[in-house]
């Protein structure tokens, strides 16, 4: 009897763990089921943002946040996206006093728009007719010509100021490194003035410093836009001379190519701003010279190798071709002379407005020799409303002779006109490193803005 209750109670025990496991196994098959629900839940939802993420940039970078219309004409406006643009104002009478609603303009297909005089509209456009998306300006300009350059020219520009290009140290007369200038000045800083006095050349700037005697300079600093005063105090180095530690600059040269030139003699070339080789900062500029250059060699662009065009630059009165009067993000500008005449070989052609930019054929003036000539690209891709000025157009060589020549786009083509149906549209600005046969350019509306 007492054997019988304990083989019965060896069952229950062994049922009772097994009952216990079973519960275990199953909890954590729950657990795992709703870690697995949890984690595709998150996927879902990531990936639903970065679809509605993407169709949103997609859908910005396709409706231009500023359009430009020539006066008087008949145009064709192709957008096609799924939205509505409704006239809300009109330049120089506030408040529009067209009712609201009483002339929209549907954005899915092509729309012709026919403009008056000068002025300016303001569109807000709404996604499929009902959802507010973004503002667009709508300036009405006058129909411009431009004669394609495409020449190469030599380039040398005088800071305003003397640029800091990095902070170093030195040994001292007692053999331990110093560094007055750390943490006093920084890499992109332009010193305006030394002891209240302006400084402009790099020589007079050195001068300064070594005849201080190790007394305490008062820099005037131009830093992010701002004035500020930074004291330092200069040490002698092992020769017995008086330094701060600083790398400085008071110019910069280089070879580019002019995109055009308006009938009033007035430039614009390169499609992209001087920076500095070592700070990347867009150079602040007191002044600057227009040459006439000779390409003398051309290094062919391979993958992962950008090529380059190299010019001899002669600094002589005799070779000026005009002054450089501004460096912007969208190219450097200024004002030709009589000799610049002399390098037009085209006619002038209508500027084109980046909504007339199609993809497809389309062709480069560039100078890879002796003279200017066309050569064939193809526009891959065009960014109505790129955030990056310089890249609204892709472009990609196709012509076999420039191919031979160049491997595509090399240093030195920046601001080669980009010509399309008989306008000219833009400017190269770039190469894909990895891609040579392929690069970006800059509306040419956006180099006439400045």
């Amino acid at each position: 009897m007492n054997l019988w209750v304990s083989e019965t109670d060896k069952v229950k025990e062994q049922a009772g763990d097994e009952m216990v496991v079973f519960l275990k196994n199953w909890k954590n098959q729950v657990r795992r089921y709703r870690l697995y629900r949890l984690c595709l839940c998150i996927a879902l939802a990531v990936s639903c943002i970065t679809l509605l993420g993407g169709s949103y940039y997609i859908l910005d970078s396709s409706i231009p946040s500023n359009i430009q219309m020539r006066a008087g004409e008949e145009q064709v406006l192709s957008l096609g996206v799924p939205a509505t643009a409704e006239l809300v104002s009109v330049s120089g009478q506030g408040e529009s006093n067209i009712p609201k609603g009483a002339v929209t303009i549907d954005l899915s297909g092509p729309v012709t728009l026919r403009t008056g005089g000068l002025q300016e509209y303001l569109m807000n456009v709404k996604l499929f007719g009902f959802l507010p998306f973004k503002k667009v300006e709508i300036q009405v300009v006058e129909a411009q010509e431009l004669t394609p350059m495409g020449v190469p020219v030599g380039i040398y520009v005088k800071t305003d100021g003397i640029l800091v290009i990095g902070v170093g140290d030195f040994i001292g007369q007692n053999g331990v490194r110093c560094s007055p200038a750390r943490y006093i000045l920084n890499s992109g800083d332009y010193i305006r003035k030394v002891n209240g006095e302006d400084v402009t050349e790099k020589d007079d700037f050195m001068k300064k410093v070594e005849a201080s005697a190790g007394k305490e300079m008062v820099l005037t600093v131009e830093r992010n836009g701002d004035l500020i005063e930074q004291r330092v105090t200069p040490m002698k180095d092992q020769n017995g001379v008086y330094k701060i530690g600083v790398w400085i600059r008071d110019n910069s040269q280089g070879v580019g190519t002019m995109t055009y030139m308006d009938s009033e003699g007035n430039f614009g070339a390169l499609g992209h701003g001087i920076t500095d080789v070592d700070t990347s900062t867009l150079m602040d500029m007191e002044d600057g010279t227009l040459y006439q250059t000779q390409i003398v060699s051309v290094r062919k662009g391979t993958v992962g190798n950008p090529g380059e065009m190299t010019g001899m630059i002669v600094y002589a009165d005799n070779r000026i071709l005009g002054d450089i009067t501004e460096n912007s993000v969208r190219g450097i500008f200024g004002r030709c002379n009589e000799k610049a005449d002399g390098l037009i070989s085209e006619d002038p052609l209508p500027a084109g407005f980046k909504q007339e930019i199609q993809e497809g054929p389309a062709q480069i003036l560039c100078t890879v020799n002796d003279t200017a000539k066309y050569y064939d690209v193809e526009i891959t891709a065009v960014h109505l409303d790129h955030d990056n000025i310089n890249r609204g157009i892709e472009l990609k060589v196709t012509d076999p002779e420039l191919l031979q020549i160049t491997g595509g786009i090399i240093q030195g083509m920046s601001g080669s006109p980009i010509i399309q149906n008989g306008k000219l549209i833009g400017a190269v600005t770039h190469v894909l490193v990895q891609d040579p046969t392929r690069g970006y350019g800059i509306f040419i509306e956006e180099m006439l803005a400045e």
